[in-house]
């Protein structure tokens, strides 16, 4: 990894400093000859079809309503999220993601850089700028009334509802996603609604024990 090795980064900079001088050198040349005359050497007419042609042209072949082939969105696998229980209580825990490497990560010399089995914190590295609130789709409505625009709402399985999160979203004006079973193993989601924030280096989970009657009544 050429952030590893400072001669890995001298020979990615050396190795930039010469594209980009033959690419400008190579508009200077072009300039320069544009100048002197419009036309150098032999030309040809151009084989290839216009792009925008043969996509206008293959997207008029195709029938015209493709979700048919498909079938009905509840049973797409894309869209099937990870169940979760329900929260009987307020409650807030912390938890650190750490990653551990399943493989070796080596140097083009074949020395090992980090090996199989390394285990680290991402957040040491990067950061979650918005938050992630996991709700079932019946609290949908608790949800968007208590998350900002920039938050990530993530719906668990409907529970039998037949809307799905690309329904809802449509429905509601606002991009919602579904709960993969990976973010719920290593983020050990265990009931919902759940607000998870990044807090230094670890991940604040809030779980959150609604009220029923009122979420059912208020949700759209």
């Amino acid at each position: 990894m050429a952030g590893d090795d400072p001669r890995g980064w001298r020979v990615v900079a050396f190795q930039s400093a010469l594209i980009a001088g033959l690419v400008a050198g190579a508009l200077l040349v072009a300039a320069a000859a544009h100048a002197e005359t419009s036309t150098i050497g032999r030309t040809w007419p151009i084989a290839e079809p216009d792009a925008m042609t043969e996509i206008e042209g293959r997207a008029a072949n195709q029938p015209p309503n493709m979700a048919a082939a498909f079938g009905p969105r509840s049973e797409w696998s894309a869209l099937k999220a990870a169940p979760l229980g329900v929260a009987e209580r307020d409650r807030v825990r912390s938890v650190v993601p750490f990653y551990t490497l399943d493989f070796d990560i080596t140097l083009p010399d074949g020395k090992i850089l980090y090996p199989k089995g390394f285990s680290f914190n991402p957040l040491s590295f990067v950061s979650l700028p918005q938050r992630l609130v996991i709700v079932h789709p019946r609290d949908l409505g608790w949800a968007m009334r208590t998350t900002a625009l920039t938050d990530w709402i993530l719906l668990t399985d409907g529970g039998g509802r037949s809307e799905d999160a690309l329904s809802l979203g449509e429905k509601h004006g606002r991009a919602l996603f579904i709960l993969e079973e990976r973010v719920k193993e290593r983020l050990g989601l265990t009931v919902a609604p759940v607000i998870v924030r990044q807090v230094g280096q670890r991940l604040e989970l809030t779980e959150v024990r609604l009220d029923r009657a009122l979420s059912r009544k208020a949700n759209p």
